[in-house]
C-alpha cells in the first residue's frame, strides 16, 4: 500500500480507494476497518476486565459497564469478525474460481460503503447521549426501556451496516454459480471457496429475520409500534425469535470462511491433498442446513415447553456430527504430511483442540435441564467464546498471515508472527478456560461487580491477566505490519512453494484484471497439477489473449450510503428536534438521487486491450 501512495501521490490514492470497485482494493477496505472495529472492541473488552479484576470494584459505573459489554459484543461480532471475513472473501474467492472480479463489482463497492457509515453511525453513540446498553442481543423487554438514543443508535446502525453484508452475500452467490473458470465444477470449487458460499447463502436467509426484528424495534421505540410491548398486546419473545433465527445461522457464517481458510492452510504445509474432500463438502453444506434448526437452543428457559426443547436439543447435538466430520478430516489431512510449521500453520493445529473444547461445552449445553442451570452464566460466556475467538479469530489471525502475501506481496515477520501467537494463545486460554469454573461457581454473566466473599476473585484475577496477553499480542501484530509496510520486500508469485489453488497462480503484484486468459481447470488443486506438469505459467488457458472488459470506478456507492448515514440522524431526532425531518428527508434524497443518477447514467466499463495486459515481470505486451 505504501509504494501505491508513493507512486500515485496520498491524494489520488485515497480517491482511488474511494471510487474502487476492485474486489482486491475493496478487501483492503475491509481488513483495515474491520481491524480497526477489531481494534475498538478489544479495548471495550479490556475495561470489562479491568473492572472485573478485583471485587467490589468502582473502575467504571453500571451503567457504563452495561453499555461497554453490549458495545464489545456488537462491535465484535457485527463490525469487526464479519468484515474481516468479508474482506478474505473478497481478496481471495474470485481468484481461486478464476474470475475477473465479483458478479456486481458496483454493489461490492456500495456493501463496503454501508458496513461503513453504519459502524461510524453506531459508534458515534459514545459522543451522543450514551451508548446502547441491552447487551449485544438487545432484547426487547431491556431495550424498550432503555432511556436515550443508544438503543437507536444500534438498531438504525445495523440496519444499515446489514444491508451492505446482505448484498455481499448475494454478490458471492452470484459469482460463484456464474463465474467459475471453465473446467471448475462445484466438486472442483476449493474449500474456502465452498464455505464462502455456504456462508454467503446463509447471509441471504439469516439477515432478513434480523431486519425485520430491527425495523420492529425501531417502530416500537419511535412510533410506539407496539410490537414487543405486552402491556398492549405486543409479545417480547416474539425478538428472542426473530433475533436468534438470525443469531445462530451467524455463528456458522462466521465459522465457516474460518473453516475454509484453515482447510487451505492444512493442505498447503502438510504438502497433501486435503482427505476426504468430499465428505468436507457435504460437511459443509449440512452445517449451514442444520444452523437454522437449532436457534431455540438460546431459549430453553423461556419456557417454549418440553416437546420444542427437545427437538432443538437434538438438532443441537446433530449439528457435531458434520463438525466432527472436518475435525477428524483435518487431523487425517496433517497425518503423514511433510509438515511446515509457519506461523499460519501453528494457528491451524493450536485451533483443533481449542475448537473443540468449544463445541463439547456446547454439545453439554444442548441439554435442556443442564442449560437450565448454567443459562446466563460465565460458563455460556467461555463457550462462545472457545467458538469464536477460539474458531474465528485464530482463523482471522491464520488468514491474515497466509494471505498477506497475495494481497500486499510482501511477507509478515514469522518471528514476530509467533510472539503473537503465544501471547494471544496463552491469554486465550487463560481468560476464558477460567471462565468455565466461574459459570459454574453461579457467577451470572452481564454483572458489574461482585463482592469478595463469593469465591470468585482468583479466577476474574487470572481471566484478566489473561486478557492483557491477547492485547499485547494485539499490539505486536500491529508492529509486525507497520514493519512489513515500512520494509516493503517484495516477494512474488507462490510465496510459500506450496501453494495448490488459483490465487497462487496469479502474477505479483495482482493485475487490476487478474487473468489475462481465462484458465482452464483441469483438476482439484489446480495449480498444484500444472506446478507437477512442469508448466511455468502456473496455469493452462481457456481462451487466446484478447480484450478485457472491465467496469468504471464509480464514487456513487459512497454517496448512496452516506445519504442513509445523514436520514439516520432525522430518524433519530425525529419529534424531537425541528430539523429532525429536513435531515431526514434531506438523506433520503441523497441516496435516491445518487441511485437514479446510478440508473440513468449508462455505464457499460471499458476495454483493456491486449496489447496493455502485463507480462510475468510488470511489463506490457
Amino acid at each position: 500500500m505504501s509504494s501505491i501512495a508513493q507512486k500515485k501521490g496520498f491524494g489520488a490514492t485515497l480517491w482511488d480507494y474511494l471510487t474502487t470497485v476492485d474486489h482486491k482494493k475493496i478487501a483492503i477496505l475491509y481488513l483495515i476497518t474491520g481491524g480497526l472495529f477489531f481494534v475498538i472492541g478489544g479495548i471495550e473488552a479490556m475495561v470489562i476486565r479491568i473492572q472485573l479484576a478485583q471485587p467490589d470494584s468502582d473502575f467504571v459505573s453500571a451503567g457504563l459497564f452495561n453499555q461497554m459489554i453490549t458495545m464489545h459484543g456488537t462491535t465484535m461480532i457485527f463490525l469487526a469478525a464479519m468484515p474481516l471475513l468479508l474482506g478474505f472473501m473478497n481478496a481471495v474467492m474470485p481468484l481461486q474460481i478464476g474470475a475477473r472480479d465479483v458478479a456486481f463489482p458496483f454493489l461490492n463497492s456500495l456493501g463496503f460503503w454501508l458496513f461503513f457509515f453504519g459502524g461510524i453511525f453506531l459508534n458515534l453513540s459514545w459522543f451522543m447521549g450514551g451508548a446502547p446498553d441491552a447487551g449485544w442481543t438487545s432484547y426487547a423487554s431491556l431495550a424498550l426501556a432503555s432511556p436515550g438514543h443508544g438503543i437507536d443508535f444500534y438498531t438504525l446502525g445495523l440496519l444499515i451496516s446489514g444491508f451492505g453484508t446482505l448484498i455481499g452475500g448475494i454478490n458471492f452467490l452470484v459469482t460463484i454459480i456464474n463465474m467459475r473458470a471453465p473446467g471448475m465444477t462445484y466438486m472442483r470449487m476449493p474449500l474456502f471457496t465452498w464455505t464462502t458460499f455456504v456462508a454467503s447463502a446463509l447471509i441471504l436467509f439469516a439477515f432478513p429475520p434480523l431486519t425485520v426484528g430491527m425495523v420492529f424495534m425501531m417502530v416500537d421505540r419511535m412510533f410506539d409500534g407496539n410490537f414487543f410491548d405486552h402491556t398492549m398486546g405486543g409479545n417480547t419473545i416474539i425478538w428472542e425469535h426473530l433475533f436468534w433465527i438470525f443469531g445462530h445461522p451467524e455463528v456458522y457464517i462466521l465459522i465457516l470462511p474460518a473453516f475454509g481458510i484453515f482447510s487451505e492452510i492444512f493442505a498447503t504445509f502438510s504438502r497433501k491433498r486435503l482427505f476426504g474432500y468430499s465428505a468436507m463438502v457435504f460437511a459443509t453444506v449440512l452445517i449451514g442446513f442444520l444452523g437454522f434448526m437449532v436457534w431455540a437452543h438460546h431459549m430453553f428457559t423461556v419456557g417454549l415447553g418440553p416437546t420444542a426443547n427437545a427437538i432443538f436439543s437434538v438438532a443441537t447435538m446433530a449439528i457435531a456430527v458434520p463438525t466432527g466430520v472436518k475435525i477428524f478430516n483435518w487431523l487425517l489431512t496433517i497425518w503423514g504430511g511433510s509438515i511446515k510449521f509457519t506461523v499460519a500453520m501453528i494457528y491451524a493445529v493450536a485451533f483443533i483442540p481449542t475448537f473443540t473444547a468449544g463445541g463439547v461445552t456446547g454439545i453439554m449445553l444442548a441439554s435442556a435441564p443442564l442449560d437450565y442451570q448454567l443459562h446466563d452464566s460465565y460458563f455460556v460466556v467461555a463457550h462462545f467464546h472457545y467458538v469464536i475467538v477460539g474458531g474465528v479469530v485464530l482463523g482471522l489471525l491464520a488468514g491474515l498471515h497466509y494471505y498477506w502475501p497475495l494481497m500486499f506481496n510482501t511477507m509478515l515477520s514469522e518471528a514476530l508472527g509467533k510472539w503473537t501467537f503465544w501471547l494471544f494463545f496463552i491469554g486465550f486460554h487463560l481468560t476464558f478456560f477460567i471462565q468455565h469454573f466461574l459459570g459454574l461457581l453461579g457467577m451470572p454473566r452481564r454483572v458489574f461487580t461482585f463482592g469478595a466473599n463469593q469465591g470468585w476473585d482468583l479466577y476474574n484475577l487470572i481471566s484478566s491477566i489473561g486478557a492483557i496477553g491477547m492485547a499485547l499480542g494485539v499490539a505486536v501484530l500491529v508492529v509486525n505490519i507497520i514493519r512489513t509496510i515500512v520494509k516493503n520486500e517484495k516477494v512474488g508469485r507462490d510465496p510459500w512453494g506450496d501453494g495448490r489453488t488459483l490465487e497462487w497462480a496469479v502474477p505479483q503484484p495482482v493485475p487490476f484484471y487478474n487473468f489475462k486468459q481465462t484458465p482452464l481447470v483441469r483438476g482439484l488443486d489446480t495449480f498444484w497439477i500444472e506446478k507437477q506438469e512442469g508448466n511455468k505459467e502456473g496455469m493452462t488457458y481457456a481462451e487466446p489473449v484478447g480484450d478485457i472488459h472491465m467496469p468504471n470506478n464509480s464514487f456513487i456507492p459512497v454517496v448512496i450510503s452516506f445519504g442513509l448515514f445523514v436520514a439516520a440522524f432525522g430518524a433519530l431526532y425525529n419529534g424531537e428536534q425541528p430539523w429532525a425531518v429536513p435531515v431526514l428527508i434531506l438523506g433520503l434524497v441523497i441516496t435516491f438521487g445518487a441511485m437514479i443518477v446510478r440508473s440513468l447514467k449508462d455505464d457499460h466499463g471499458y476495454h483493456v486491450h491486449k496489447e496493455d495486459l502485463m507480462d510475468e515481470k510488470g511489463g506490457k505486451h
